[in-house]
């Protein structure tokens, strides 16, 4: 099953940390993520409460959007069943170097780890620029709470997503495009220079374009690539960046595709969701490296920006 995670920023998402201020909301989001939906008479069974007590908390947890409940038939009328709605919350903090405004431009830097959901398959892992994180080619290690120090992340099919601050609704302005920038590569066990992969991105579930990487490289180390990391696993990637503008799509500054920035839908969203991995119908499906800050050629995060009208 593929795993939701919520990222939250304390100053615009008040409601889901008073939805999580109360050891008891906190005892009730830890049964239904470990045993699964559960009526209101279970969890004051499970938890040893008074129904009032799960009653009310159960309530605040469905207006803050941390469960949902479904009414279902039971035999004397009916019974709401009570179901977690994420993994994982992370509470972001933005840090200044992380989000600046240059005039008409929002400049977003996303660390690597972050992700708000991930599907991916062997080969696949994750290291910080210390060491690897969890097991190689075990996915379930994508769920582990170190990701957010992850450098490197690499799967073989699948993809990542990742949930960005949508500023400009925020300032009410218009946006008139929007770039995403990372270092990536193929992903082969070991290295190939001669590795195609088909890289796609997608935003806000609307298809961008496909760059085709040539390759896994590992002939040399990268700039960045920590001296632990062994010579034979992949080294850094290409810089590359999709933008999409008023007049289509393009990959550093070549047309790929005819969607426009108003094809997003992002001002109807408080966020911008980024997703970038291997399509399922790729004709190179070579899996993928996402290099990032610690690692490979360039010492950066997935960066987004956002150009505004002037």
């Amino acid at each position: 099953m593929k795993p939701n995670f919520l990222t939250i920023d304390p100053e615009d998402d008040i409601e889901v940390l008073k939805g999580l201020a109360s050891p008891i909301r906190v005892r009730i989001l830890k049964l239904l993520r470990s045993e699964g939906p559960l009526n209101v008479n279970d969890i004051t069974r499970r938890l040893e409460l008074p129904q009032s007590t799960v009653a009310i908390n159960v309530q605040t947890l469905e207006e803050a959007g941390l469960i949902v409940t479904e009414a279902v038939k039971a035999r004397k009328g009916h019974q709401k069943i009570c179901s977690a709605r994420f993994d994982e919350i992370i509470v972001r903090f933005e840090a200044e170097e992380e989000l600046r405004r240059d005039a008409n431009v929002i400049e977003v830097a996303m660390p690597l780890g972050l992700f708000t959901s991930v599907e991916v398959s062997p080969p696949c892992g994750l290291c910080s620029t210390d060491g690897v994180i969890g097991l190689l080619d075990v996915p379930d290690s994508f769920l582990d709470p170190a990701r957010v120090q992850a450098a490197l992340i690499w799967f073989g099919m699948g993809s990542v997503e990742y949930k960005f601050p949508n500023n400009a609704k925020l300032l009410n302005a218009q946006i008139e495009s929007i770039e995403f920038s990372m270092e990536l590569s193929s992903e082969v066990p070991g290295t190939n220079m001669d590795w195609p992969s088909d890289l796609s991105l997608w935003v806000n579930d609307v298809a961008v374009g496909t760059w085709t990487s040539p390759g896994d490289y590992g002939d040399k180390r990268g700039v960045y690539t920590p001296s632990w990391w062994k010579l034979a696993g992949s080294q850094y990637g290409k810089l590359k960046s999709w933008r999409i503008g008023q007049s289509g799509s393009f990959i550093d500054g070549v047309r790929i595709s005819d969607v426009t920035v108003d094809d997003l839908g992002i001002i109807e969203h408080r966020s911008i969701r980024m997703r970038i991995g291997i399509d399922a119908k790729a004709k190179h499906p070579g899996g993928v490296n996402i290099f990032g800050r610690g690692f490979g050629n360039y010492d950066q995060d997935i960066v987004m920006r956002l150009e505004l009208g002037r």
